[in-house]
């Protein structure tokens, strides 16, 4: 078996994209004040076209037919996964903290184990649900901080909402990805490169709208350093290991590695942040691994 087609790589990859995922709330929530959503999506996916096309323009065109013969639904794609799901996010950021925007993304497993079975008839076996249903403990243990009692005080503020839509819009995103990969045989990069190729046209009259009504930022290193990691780390990296694992392992496995997300939020927050590790914050990590583990067993 191929390197390319083993599925302990592709959990690999997911779990390495979970962590650049988790970087990109702590990023979208540190710089909310200093870059606006829809100018931060934008130049994001900007910089990481100008990266990514002189790698893939050769295999696009290589590939013209397949995506002439797919027609609507490759913009369609771009649409979802490209400019819709990360102005949700940008702009949930402005009103609720990262913690939250990686918590509020654990919905996606369970809106992907449905939207499997309904859209695509690939209804996840019982091991799957007892995983699910053991990292979905972890999590509350998370939220509720070791306390159970800490769940009844949870509240929601718009930026939360506006998050879960942006779910919704990626679940979507990653059921018809899935249904269509047949229609898609391009390398996963290439097929990066052509979804981000239509989505930035989408986000320009949203960021030609923000400019308009005064939302600037400034060019400053630490402004530009931000982008860039969205642009390399978040974006290129992350989206073309999130590709190759739907295709893999299924959307509604590949889903799960979004539990993962707040664990790593909180590492990251320890490393970079200064803030502490709690008891709580092992205890449940622990839990999402072994769902994690015990749901993609053999």
């Amino acid at each position: 078996m191929s390197w390319k087609n083993s599925p302990a790589l592709a959990w690999a990859g997911l779990v390495l994209a979970a962590i650049f995922w988790a970087g990109n709330a702590l990023v979208a929530r540190a710089f909310s004040h200093s870059i606006p959503p829809f100018t931060l999506a934008f130049w994001r996916w900007s910089m990481a076209l100008a990266l990514l096309l002189p790698f893939v323009a050769a295999p696009i065109w290589r590939h013209r037919q397949d995506l002439r013969r797919a027609g609507w639904r490759v913009p369609l794609l771009a649409a979802l996964g490209i400019a819709g799901y990360n102005c949700f996010l940008y702009s949930a950021a402005h009103s609720t903290a990262a913690l939250n925007l990686t918590l509020v993304s654990t919905c996606l497993p369970l809106a992907l184990f449905l939207g499997s079975g309904l859209l695509l008839g690939e209804w996840p076996g019982s091991r799957a649900w007892l995983g699910i249903g053991l990292a979905t403990l972890g999590l509350f243990w998370l939220i509720a901080r070791g306390d159970w009692a800490v769940l009844a005080g949870l509240s929601f503020n718009p930026g939360d909402l506006l998050m879960l839509v942006g779910v919704l819009d990626w679940a979507l995103y990653t059921l018809l990805l899935r249904r269509w990969t047949p229609l898609l045989p391009l390398p996963a990069p290439a097929l990066l490169g052509v979804l981000v190729l239509l989505g930035v046209p989408i986000l320009l009259p949203l960021y030609l709208w923000e400019f308009s009504s005064g939302a600037r930022f400034v060019l400053s290193l630490e402004n530009l350093s931000a982008i860039a990691y969205t642009a390399i780390g978040a974006s290129l990296t992350a989206y073309v290991l999130w590709n190759h694992g739907v295709k893999m392992v299924g959307a509604a496995q590949a889903s799960l590695s979004s539990y993962l997300m707040p664990v790593f939020t909180a590492l990251l927050g320890w490393l970079l942040l200064g803030e502490g590790l709690q008891h709580y914050h092992w205890v449940g990590g622990a839990l999402i691994f072994g769902g994690l583990l015990l749901s993609n067993r053999a």
